[in-house]
């Protein structure tokens, strides 16, 4: 008699993080992986064994510097000053797109993008000409924090539109005429009904903002001034380090630097999946 094969057992959960599932296959997967180590992977990694080859304590010693303390002091600091503008000033433009017309409504959505496109140093020479020492509007912001901040807010304008615009499009009108025939002002209707469901997409676009902000170089060289402890961002002290042969001090702080950006994308990447975990639960 002869005896059927019995099928291979099912796998248990430990090995459920090896399925693959959807249209692309492993083959999609293995190459996404390997594009992403060539261009992402391997050069962060080289970076981080160059920063360690003098070992723990030079590498701990490059980043406790007095002089890059004063850099990512001055870096974080003017980097929150401009996420927080970013998070008032583009939600208003998100909402003024898209809930408003007027003439020209297509240029202005237009320019939003203008600074992914832009070559930053070009922004650094058009603020440094119109706030600069020679300002045609009697504005000099050279070699002031302010000035890194105009910058800044310039090269990270579109984050936060960007991602409250497309929120906002799907936000469901007629709950907010509700309460406003229930008699709610515009402000609490703004306040309680709109403003928790874009408050996911302004964190998001806030935090994007700000991991922006802290490694921008071609903005701030020029109008900054790079004056140690007041206007020093830590891109331009690596690119000092670079200059006076010190590249071990340089590799430090930039994994310093790309340490602080990785913990502000992950932050909001778990924001994100819990934000998204409340509105499965909610419907």
């Amino acid at each position: 008699m002869k005896l059927e094969k019995s099928p291979p057992p099912a796998r248990g959960p430990r090995w459920s993080w090896l399925r693959v599932t959807g249209s692309v296959g492993p083959l999609g997967i293995a190459i996404t992986v390997l594009w992403l180590s060539i261009i992402v992977l391997l050069p962060l990694a080289a970076l981080t064994v160059s920063s360690l080859e003098g070992g723990w304590s030079a590498f701990w010693d490059a980043v406790t510097a007095p002089a890059a303390l004063d850099s990512l002091r001055v870096t974080i600091g003017v980097s929150v000053v401009v996420a927080v503008l970013n998070v008032v000033m583009g939600t208003l433009i998100a909402w003024v797109l898209v809930r408003d017309e007027f003439p020209g409504k297509g240029v202005v959505n237009a320019l939003i993008d203008l600074p992914f496109a832009l070559p930053t140093i070009v922004a650094s020479i058009v603020l440094l000409a119109l706030y600069g020492p020679n300002s045609p509007v009697d504005i000099h912001l050279n070699a002031t924090q302010p000035g890194l901040v105009v910058a800044l807010a310039f090269v990270t304008l579109p984050f936060v539109v960007r991602s409250v615009q497309p929120v906002l499009i799907e936000v469901d009108k007629e709950v907010e005429q509700a309460a406003l025939s229930l008699g709610a002002s515009n402000w609490i209707t703004f306040r309680r009904i709109v403003l928790p469901t874009l408050t996911p997409a302004i964190i998001s676009g806030g935090g994007l903002a700000f991991a922006r902000a802290i490694g921008e170089y071609g903005s701030v060289v020029l109008i900054g001034g790079n004056i140690p402890r007041e206007t020093q961002m830590t891109s331009q002290y690596i690119q000092q380090q670079i200059e006076v042969d010190r590249p071990l001090n340089a590799a430090a702080v930039s994994v310093a630097l790309l340490v602080i950006s990785f913990a502000t994308l992950f932050v909001l990447r778990l924001l994100a999946e819990r934000a998204s975990r409340k509105e499965r639960a909610a419907e």
